[in-house]
């Protein structure tokens, strides 16, 4: 689009997920008594509050997603913990839960993030695909949760990917199968990444509807909500990776320490 103009057929696509979308999603997880986690943009809440207070109504978490669409990495300190402090601020009122879970735009955070966080009550952040299970960072403040993100059974992949309907469900099914059988050993932990916009369409919430009901046909397995798995492995330090983490670097893997 030509810089000034309005796009309307982007923001149908994202009302899409307003009125259709997460209306859906939301009567999927009732009918399979599971609860989720809605990280939420602190300005698409002051807008629709009463669909933020639904979500939370019906036993989901309300967890902070930013102010707005914003590489807030690039913020200095004082800045990025303003652009947290703004969005936690807009959730905190419309829902009366105050975050403490974290979704960076494009998981994309500072060297400052984890340490600003913790220090505003956040118990853990997704923005890390590195692990099948979740693990314990420490930081000045303390122990802080990584519970890992997914990028490869994330519906984004569905207009990018060449995915269709039933080749998702199929790849659903498949990490489910495996990790379900690796749980018989150790502890494993299978994400799914869903956006109202892209799932919330009527034959995608059948797959998952479609594969909800083939997981919960297996024993032993716990649908929960990402400050409850947190907070599981706060409370089990001795059962939970504990990795000793500096600030990213700008080269070299994520999350390490060493510098080039």
């Amino acid at each position: 689009m030509q810089k000034g103009l309005p796009d309307l057929a982007t923001n149908g696509a994202f009302q899409y997920g307003v009125y259709e979308g997460i209306p859906r999603i939301l009567d999927l997880m009732d009918k399979h008594q599971v609860k989720v986690s809605s990280f939420m943009i602190g300005q698409a809440v002051d807008k629709a509050p009463d669909l933020a207070r639904e979500i939370v109504k019906r036993g989901h978490e309300a967890a902070a997603h930013g102010r707005t669409w914003q590489n807030s990495y690039l913020l200095d300190a004082d800045a990025e913990r303003r652009f947290i402090m703004d969005g936690v601020e807009s959730i905190h009122k419309a829902t009366g839960q105050a975050p403490v879970g974290w979704n960076a735009y494009y998981v994309r955070n500072s060297p400052n993030t984890f340490d600003i966080l913790q220090s505003l009550g956040f118990k853990y952040h997704i923005d890390e695909w590195s692990a099948d299970q979740p693990f314990i960072i420490k930081l000045k403040g303390g122990d802080f949760v990584t519970v890992p993100y997914t990028l490869h059974l994330n519906d984004m992949l569905y207009p990018f990917s060449g995915w269709n309907p039933a080749a998702y469900e199929q790849a659903l099914k498949d990490e489910f199968d495996q990790l379900y059988e690796e749980g018989a050993n150790r502890r494993r932990m299978m994400v799914i990444g869903l956006h109202d916009r892209v799932s919330g369409h009527a034959n995608r919430v059948r797959v998952l509807d479609r594969f909800l009901t083939y997981a919960r046909s297996k024993p032993g397995v716990w649908f929960a909500r990402k400050d409850e798995i947190a907070a599981w492995a706060l409370a089990h330090r001795d059962f939970t990776p504990v990795y000793e983490r500096g600030a990213p670097t700008v080269t070299g893997l994520p999350g390490s320490a060493s510098k080039e």
